[in-house]
């Protein structure tokens, strides 16, 4: 054989093991996909997030992988979770779904922080005044058994209005309007009220008009409060 035959048939059965080789390459691959199939999109974080992130559109990105190797509970779609608080961090890539957000219900007791509590206390004051999100002063009026007989306190300063709702009389002769309010208070605090409840004659709560707060203010009412305690001290016999 001429070397030249020989060159030729060393390219002939080169390139026919090359077809062989991707014939075969080819058919593993099809049978790879057709073992991992469906493929199906996932939300993934499209970077790192920390834990109480609330997610926006921005914070996701979309990536297509085996259903077989998708966690359970991954969300299909960044609608559907976006707006949703993470309850842990969440590495660039990493998936995000039911295992990754907080859970609305878990915090759907009293909208207070640690060391806080939420109180109702019955007092005046009108419904539509003291309602949720207003801040509000409470006066305690010592009832007439106590040593302090008659004296009224700024017993609690701006404090804020969980939630409120009017009470109706409880006979026809009572005029002054009252309210049950849900306070947001310190564990001292609450306390105070609870004590207050049994022995003050009369609870009154006062709303704070918008941006009345701060020293300045509170040294204001206090002057005030102070000025109305002479008043009456001179009116006295």
């Amino acid at each position: 054989m001429t070397r030249g035959r020989r060159a030729a048939l060393l390219i002939g059965m080169s390139l026919l093991l090359g077809s062989l080789a991707a014939a075969d390459v080819a058919r593993r691959e099809d049978a790879l996909n057709r073992r991992l199939a469906p493929l199906i999109d996932v939300v993934v974080a499209a970077e790192d997030l920390d834990s109480r992130h609330k997610l926006k559109l921005a914070d996701m990105a979309i990536r297509r992988i085996p259903a077989m190797y998708a966690p359970v509970g991954a969300a299909l779609s960044p609608a559907e979770i976006a707006g949703r608080e993470l309850a842990v961090a969440v590495q660039q890539g990493g998936t995000l779904g039911a295992s990754q957000l907080a859970d609305p219900a878990a915090g759907a007791g009293a909208p207070v922080g640690r060391g806080e509590r939420a109180v109702e206390i019955l007092g005046l004051g009108s419904a539509e005044l003291v309602a949720p999100g207003a801040r509000v002063d409470v006066l305690v009026t010592h009832d007439s058994d106590t040593a302090t007989s008659g004296r009224t306190d700024l017993a609690l300063e701006d404090i804020e209005v969980l939630d409120s709702r009017h009470v109706k009389p409880t006979s026809d002769e009572e005029q002054l309007e009252r309210v049950a309010a849900t306070l947001r208070v310190s564990v001292r605090q609450a306390v105070y009220l609870a004590s207050a409840q049994s022995f003050a004659r009369e609870v009154r709560l006062l709303p704070r008009a918008a941006g009345d707060s701060g020293r300045e203010a509170s040294d204001r009412r206090r002057k005030d409060s102070g000025h109305a305690t002479e008043a009456l001290g001179s009116e006295q016999p």
